[in-house]
């Protein structure tokens, strides 16, 4: 993200989680509850730079979970990802599902969402410990990175569009995601916080359809008034750690958290369009 996108009135301290020293500068006050969203989120780079990957998703994760226990903060919410099934033998995908990762990115969530949980089991604590995972599907939205090509298959190709750019499909785009807007997402892990029957648990993350990244790409030309005829496409080869289909169950979500996706995928992507419209002038 960008700085300017910190709220004036948060207290915004910059650091690696990597490094504990930082850490400690961001721990140096009460919290109620840690939302740890920190991490390398690109599948591609995770199989560029593993030893990265590893570094940040799971020692990263570690660090915060023990800044947690020094500081005796007793809730932590951790974001997972939908790369921790693999390739599912089924659609929609329900929590209870194996995981089997089939990326490095993948494997270092799923790594950190598991340490996560057996912090929580821990019987040596001195203080209540809860945690809750959210396994994410294609969060997208405002203030999403327009000039990112490792991340947000959305945001990449609206920022094809503005700056010109030719949208390039990898394999044929009949691979399918579940998309899920960003206020969303956040409606989820506001949901959790405060909610006990969320303690422990691990949530499904999207909104029970998936569409193509043809049909992706389709709708945001048509929301720029573009289309393929107007607009160059181009195809590339598949990348390593594919997932060909993916849809998410959000039975669990619905019945603990009361919790419904809210935004369709057609508003979404017109939102998310006219913002980065606007922010792009």
């Amino acid at each position: 993200g960008l700085r300017r996108n910190v709220p004036s009135d948060a207290t915004y301290v910059r650091g690696d989680v990597r490094d504990p020293d930082d850490l400690e500068d961001a721990f140096a006050r009460d919290f109620d509850v840690v939302f740890h969203i920190a991490g390398q989120a690109s599948t591609i780079q995770s199989f560029d730079d593993p030893v990265n990957d590893l570094s940040v998703n799971v020692n990263g994760t570690i660090n915060v979970v023990q800044k947690c226990l020094e500081h005796r903060v007793p809730r932590l919410l951790y974001a997972s990802s939908m790369t921790v099934y693999g390739r599912p033998a089924a659609l929609p995908i329900r929590e209870e599902m194996a995981c089997r990762p089939v990326s490095y990115y993948g494997i270092t969530k799923y790594a950190a969402e598991r340490y996560v949980h057996a912090t929580a089991l821990r019987n040596d604590l001195d203080f209540p410990f809860s945690v809750t995972s959210f396994r994410m599907f294609n969060v997208y939205g405002e203030r999403q990175r327009l000039d990112n090509p490792y991340q947000g298959v959305m945001g990449i190709f609206i920022g094809n569009v503005i700056r010109g750019e030719p949208i390039v499909i990898h394999g044929d785009g009949e691979q399918s995601r579940d998309f899920v807007y960003v206020d969303d997402v956040i409606d989820a892990w506001t949901r959790a916080w405060r909610n006990p029957e969320a303690d422990n648990q691990v949530f499904n993350l999207g909104t029970g359809s998936r569409r193509s990244i043809n049909q992706l790409a389709d709708a945001v030309l048509a929301t720029f008034e573009e289309s393929r005829e107007s607009h160059p496409l181009e195809h590339s080869s598949l990348r390593p750690g594919d997932q060909r289909h993916m849809e998410a169950d959000i039975t669990k979500a619905s019945g603990i958290l009361g919790w419904e996706p809210q935004v369709s995928f057609g508003d979404g992507v017109k939102r998310t369009a006219r913002w980065a419209a606007n922010h792009a002038k």
